[in-house]
């Protein structure tokens, strides 16, 4: 049950993250945030990350992806004013 609640969790932020990624680069003058974001959503992948361990034998801390995942949405929400670009696109 737990494993099924963290690759839902998995998908949801990956979704979630990737879409802030996306909006980051089309809207506003910071495309390369965007392109940062988006790469860093790819982590939360988990075929993409099962990709990634068995190429490099390396797993992915459940730590590292919290402490990214605090940062994607603290540099969004906060730094990168995320709101005010989802009211641009909302018209």
């Amino acid at each position: 049950m737990k494993q099924g609640i963290t690759l839902v969790l998995n998908w949801l932020f990956a979704v979630l993250f990737s879409a802030i990624g996306l909006v980051n680069c089309f809207v506003g003058n910071d495309p390369e945030f965007g392109v940062f974001i988006l790469l860093l959503s790819l982590l939360f992948y988990p075929p993409l990350r099962l990709v990634f361990q068995q190429k490099t034998g390396w797993t992915i801390p459940s730590f590292v992806l919290i402490v990214l995942g605090l940062f994607v949405l603290w540099s969004s929400l906060g730094v990168g004013e995320l709101l005010d670009k989802i009211k641009t696109i909302a018209g």
